[in-house]
């Protein structure tokens, strides 16, 4: 077996990962960024991303790269729709270009950073198996490939089931009661015009009685769309050879009653559809200091989506984890000691906002509690 030391080693090639790897860079520091996918394009990256004035914005100027993300932000994809059930449009709302959540593709902001890093940075198809500590702060990590590291500086920025947390917490994610159907309509205007209108330019949101659909108009023209609803681990029952259709049939029936242009969204769907459980950590996670050894993202502070805050503060943490780490360069200790208490106060309070996020979507009327959250807002 392969062994190699890395002065500091990232587990995850996610946003946070990264961004904690580009602004180390900035400041002189080398970092080792390993991710068990076997390449940068190995799967598409996900949906959009609103990147925020305070949080993931911040974190892209500390990297250095305010002028790239600007250049990949998508024109018009902060307008907002909100409807009900009978698809009534309760709220219309353009990008006016005055809002401070500019919506840019995840695989964009992901190719930014990657393209950001020096060759070499990250070591791809690197699956962790194990993870165990050396003594004296140190760590080695032992991938499926056979190869082994070890480092004075393990982050673990490897998401919600994350290998390096047992070495911090014994807290695992818990389900939060809601499940997704995501769902995807390719070439939306010219293939699925009723659905391009109804779902219009940017964030879409049609909400009762513990069941919605949250869904983006993507920068490519498809529309990226989650059925999502408040049920048991045990939906749909087991389907057996025919799953692909059996899901289908059961997030239909789900939605029984809905408007047809509604229900469409996911009969009209390309494509397989993809069952997502929604898991959270509980709010407030937090760890004693334990050498060595840190976590940042969802791997320290996984929360459901329904704030818009988890990519955000995965890269906040990532540029305030390099930040203290280049300004105590002799005391490692004391950065990841600031670092941790910075982070858990601010992902105590996101991960707060939202889980009652989740009650008001997921509640008795949506609908108007959203409208008085997004009018008041203005």
């Amino acid at each position: 077996m392969t062994t190699t030391h890395h002065p500091l080693a990232v587990l995850g090639g996610g946003l946070g990962g990264l961004l904690l790897a580009r602004v180390l860079h900035v400041h002189g520091i080398p970092a080792a960024v390993f991710d068990l996918e076997p390449g940068p394009e190995a799967r598409t990256q996900g949906g959009m991303l609103d990147i925020h004035h305070d949080s993931g914005q911040p974190a892209l100027a500390a990297a250095g790269l305010t002028e790239g993300f600007r250049a990949i932000v998508h024109p018009g994809g902060q307008a907002l729709r909100l409807l009900g059930p009978d698809a009534t449009v309760h709220l219309a709302e353009p990008d006016d270009d005055t809002g401070g959540r500019p919506e840019v593709d995840r695989g964009d902001l992901r190719d930014l950073l990657l393209g950001s890093l020096p060759a070499g940075t990250v070591h791809w198809g690197r699956k962790a198996v194990a993870v165990e500590p050396l003594g004296g702060g140190r760590h080695r990590v032992a991938f499926a490939d056979g190869s082994a590291i070890t480092t004075d500086l393990l982050v673990g920025a490897d998401g919600a089931w994350s290998k390096v947390r047992p070495l911090l917490s014994a807290a695992r994610p818990a389900y939060t009661g809601v499940s997704f159907v995501e769902a995807d309509l390719h070439d939306a205007a010219r293939r699925h015009p009723g659905a391009a209108a109804l779902v219009g330019g940017g964030m879409f949101m049609a909400l009762g009685d513990g069941r919605g659909f949250l869904g983006h108009l993507e920068s490519d023209g498809s529309i990226h769309v989650y059925a999502a609803l408040r049920t048991g681990e045990d939906w749909p029952p087991a389907t057996g050879p025919a799953g692909a259709a059996a899901l289908r049939d059961a997030a239909l029936a789900a939605f029984t009653g809905w408007a047809d242009p509604l229900r469409a969204l996911i009969a009209d769907a390309d494509d397989e559809l993809t069952l997502r459980r929604i898991h959270a950590l509980p709010v407030g996670h937090r760890w004693e200091r334990v050498p060595g050894v840190t976590l940042l993202g969802d791997a320290a502070h996984l929360m459901s989506p329904f704030a818009g805050e988890g990519a955000n503060l995965a890269m906040q943490d990532g540029a305030e984890l390099a930040l203290a780490l280049a300004a105590r360069p002799d005391d490692p200790e004391a950065a990841l000691h600031a670092y941790e208490q910075d982070m858990f106060a601010r992902a105590e309070a996101s991960a707060a906002e939202s889980a009652a996020s989740l009650e008001l979507m997921f509640g008795p009327d949506p609908v108007a509690g959203l409208l008085e959250v997004f009018t008041g807002a203005r």
